[in-house]
């Protein structure tokens, strides 16, 4: 790695609040495919893997974070207050604030399309970092970093999650009215076991009221109970 770049990463080190004993770690978690695609001469792979790895090192920190330090909330509070914080949106903003845009290894195409503010790239370039800090430093140093950039959104998403989930609701709405209780079952679940969508039907009194789709068959089940409720809040 040549001086300039080492030195450009010691700088975002201090922003991450870690320094690496391998900053090579870092350096790949930063390299856009793209980069890779026009640069073949160059060693090194691109992020993907890193960003592969940091999803489920994030969903775990992030989960364990929110359990530790929120234990009157509920499970539907938790897994709402982690989708706040693990998604596209909130992972770019979270890289704009470190300032990783400006360290990213980008090929023409990309630089030439603002690719250094784009959410996605952004999102996954966060969560190849994480995966960079958990090989490099371990997963409690993970944890340890991540609460120091992510302990404030996480307060705001717990805040913010419904005090009961979709289902809880939706059951309660359905058994109050009906004395019947919802039914879901699972339509199809489709992609490799790390990446499967589930589809999830939900059925009242015999009657298919809503679908919806998921990472998991709970998330689907979720989803599901969400638009279940927009149907019985909406006038016949």
């Amino acid at each position: 790695m040549e001086q300039e770049r080492r030195v450009r990463l010691r700088e975002l080190e201090l922003m991450l609040g870690y320094q690496f004993e391998d900053i090579e770690l870092l350096d790949a978690a930063l390299r856009h495919s793209s980069h890779v695609h026009e640069h073949a001469e160059l060693p090194g792979q691109s992020n993907e893997r890193l960003e592969f790895l940091g999803d489920a090192v994030l969903e775990l920190v992030v989960t364990r974070l929110l359990f530790e330090r929120f234990p009157q909330a509920s499970e539907g509070q938790l897994s709402k207050a982690r989708s706040g914080v693990v998604n596209e949106a909130r992972l770019a903003s979270t890289a704009r604030q470190l300032g990783l845009g400006a360290y990213l290894l980008l090929g023409r195409g990309e630089e030439s399309q603002n690719g250094r503010d784009k959410p996605s790239i952004l999102a996954d370039a966060m969560e190849a970092v994480v995966a960079a800090i958990y090989l490099d430093g371990g997963l409690d140093m993970a944890g340890q970093i991540l609460e120091e950039i992510i302990g404030p959104a996480a307060e705001r998403a717990i805040v913010r999650a419904p005090k009961k989930d979709y289902k809880t609701r939706l059951q309660e709405r359905v058994q109050e009215a009906l004395h019947l209780t919802p039914r879901y079952h699972i339509i199809s679940a489709e992609g490799p076991d790390h990446e499967k969508t589930f589809r999830v039907a939900l059925e009242i009194d015999g009657r298919l009221v809503a679908e919806g789709s998921g990472r998991s068959r709970k998330e689907a089940e979720q989803d599901a109970a969400q638009r279940g409720l927009d149907v019985w809040d909406s006038p016949a």
